[in-house]
């Protein structure tokens, strides 16, 4: 892959995402409207042992991570019926530097909305104990599996053939962090759906967010996230090439 080629291609999907103001706004502050409304509704009527906003701040992170990927499925789906992919190929753009683009744009939203929402966590009464070092690792678990997901939803933009198909599929990344410990302990739930909450992606990266930034034991949860991300990354990058391949001959 032509390093000057992807960054060209970012270039390009960091303009798209400039203009289109309102699904910006929308993956900037959908994720804060969900805090207030956990917070300020439901936090009260739900005992995690400490105060409320402070255990559901690292899955409204993942949340993010999740609106984000939706809209790179939603591009690349938009990109593939469009008609530029012609242009493209015309000036040998390959397909992995047409994808590495619109993840480096997701990657660049995500950690917009990131920010925002920890400004805003904090402005409501999120105290994070971190350290240097803590903080560090939280953000780089963060980062990479905001990686996996948003090339994993690259993938299923050249899947979906309707942009409105890519929207339906990433449904699933926005709704995982749900059945996990994002917003209650899993052990409040149905004990037929602990196995699902306690080994599926997002509950590692959401407990070793939450210990990191909490100053608080983390265990093995930042290898399992990291397992989780490194693994779907790889499945992601290993599909898209002969799905662009199909899409394109």
């Amino acid at each position: 892959m032509s390093e000057f080629t992807a960054v060209t291609m970012a270039g390009r999907c960091f303009r798209l995402t400039r203009r289109n103001v309102e699904a910006l706004m929308t993956s900037l502050m959908l994720p804060i409207v969900l805090m207030l409304m956990f917070v300020y509704l439901f936090g009260g009527a739900i005992n995690t042992g400490t105060a409320y906003v402070t255990y559901v701040v690292p899955g409204v992170l993942l949340l993010c991570a999740g609106f984000g990927a939706s809209l790179t499925a939603v591009a690349v789906s938009n990109d593939m019926t469009s008609g530029i992919i012609d242009r493209f190929r015309s000036m040998d753009v390959s397909g992995t530097s047409f994808l590495a683009g619109h993840v480096c744009a997701s990657v660049f939203r995500n950690t917009a909305a990131t920010g925002v929402v920890l400004a805003v966590a904090v402005l409501i009464g999120f105290r994070p104990s971190a350290g240097a070092a803590a903080w560090i690792e939280a953000l780089g678990l963060l980062l990479l599996f905001v990686l996996a997901v948003s090339w994993l939803s690259a993938a299923v933009g050249l899947l979906a053939q309707t942009p409105e198909g890519a929207g339906g599929f990433t449904f699933l990344l926005m709704f995982l962090p749900y059945p996990s410990s994002a917003f209650v302990p899993i052990d409040t739930m149905p004990s037929w759906l602990h196995g699902f909450a306690e080994h599926q992606p997002t509950t590692p990266v959401i407990e070793s967010l939450r210990g990191l930034l909490l100053d608080q034991p983390v265990g093995n949860a930042p290898l399992h996230a990291v397992a989780w991300s490194l693994g779907l990354l790889a499945l992601a990058v290993a599909v898209s090439t002969p799905l662009f391949r199909r899409r394109t001959t």
